[in-house]
């Protein structure tokens, strides 16, 4: 499949440094690049109802987890997949949207969030990227999806990469924020410039002993912060932040978070039985199923520039950079648009 030739990456680089939403389809050999307005989003800067999910628990072989399940049970599958330090109820306004669509929307905790919890003591509070993804599998075996349109943002979008690069026919569309996030230790060795390594700050205090112990402390105040730098134009109020970190409690929660990253640097070791999963992903796999990618024009958090993943998605493909102000919380701060890329998505993978 042709991609983008220089030219025509060139114009799409200028229009979306002129502030405007862009979409860029990459299909049949061809680029188009339009306009597209996602500004009149009303719940963009008011509180929202605060709506709270009915939790159900579904246990796979190491876990016990919680999760939303809404919409009719014979509707085409979503699942959606939040990040750190995020719950479901990031997309507490994009799941109404898809049911009144017909979708069933099945929106798990995390592993370390909400009422996921570990069948067994011994099991390895393991953060790992692979591990992460292997639980989402293990829920769509224990539920008998056989296949679901997949979106997510942070560890949800990463782990959504991952699952429609290494098992595709159970991806049958993805919407990934911040694009291809896949990564691997060997590649995070490499040191990047001085600003990009201070945006990664709070990776390298979890590396400590005192960031350990700082996180377990102050929990709450630290996600906050980071709730408040990543999406620095979003007016989220604190009731709005206090229901997602409810599930910040969860026993589990401070030794996955760092295990997570202190795995990243190659500070803490992996389970070996996902040694090889691990070996796929260091060779950046390409994704083969329909995708789209977005990025919020006001991401405050690290994040990967649009033109330097593109190459990774191979079968059709859109990416819509999101105006209006927002953040890394792409699916809170713009649920219309996130939810109408599911749709999108879902066309793509029907054509």
């Amino acid at each position: 499949m042709k991609r983008t030739n220089t030219f025509n990456r060139r114009k799409f680089l200028g229009v979306a440094a002129m502030g405007v939403a862009v979409s860029k389809f990459i299909g049949l050999g061809s680029v188009q690049a339009k306009e597209i307005d996602h500004n009149n989003n009303s719940l963009r800067h008011a509180r929202t109802d605060l709506k709270s999910f009915s939790i159900k628990q579904v246990k796979t072989g190491q876990l016990d987890i919680g999760y939303a399940d809404e919409g009719p049970k014979n509707g085409p599958v979503v699942i959606l997949l939040h990040g750190w330090p995020y719950d479901i109820h990031a997309f507490a306004d994009v799941a109404p949207i898809l049911v009144a669509k017909g979708y069933r929307v099945l929106i798990p905790h995390l592993r370390g969030h909400g009422s996921t919890s570990f069948l067994s003591a011994a099991t390895p509070r393991n953060g790992q990227q692979a591990v992460i993804a292997q639980d989402i599998i293990d829920f769509m075996d224990a539920l008998k999806v056989k296949s679901a349109i997949i979106g997510g943002f942070d560890w949800g979008a990463r782990t959504a990469d991952i699952v429609a690069a290494l098992w595709p026919a159970r991806c049958k569309a993805l919407v990934s924020v911040s694009g291809y996030l896949i990564g691997s230790q060997e590649g995070n060795k490499k040191p990047l410039p001085p600003k990009a390594e201070l945006s990664w700050w709070y990776q390298f205090y979890f590396s400590t002993e005192r960031g350990r112990q700082g996180y377990a402390a102050y929990t709450h105040d630290f996600a906050k912060l980071i709730w408040q730098t990543a999406s620095p134009q979003w007016k989220f109020d604190d009731a709005t932040f206090d229901r997602s970190a409810a599930s910040f409690s969860n026993p589990d929660h401070v030794a996955i978070v760092i295990h997570n990253y202190k795995w990243r640097l190659g500070l803490a070791e992996g389970e070996k039985k996902f040694d090889d999963i691990e070996k796929n992903l260091a060779q950046a796999p390409s994704i083969d199923v329909p995708a789209i990618t977005l990025e919020g024009d006001a991401n405050g958090a690290p994040h990967p520039k649009p033109e330097d993943y593109a190459v990774r998605f191979k079968s059709k493909y859109v990416h819509h950079t999101i105006t209006g102000g927002i953040g890394h919380n792409l699916p809170q701060e713009a649920p219309q648009a996130f939810a109408d890329a599911i749709i999108e998505a879902d066309k793509l993978a029907s054509k």
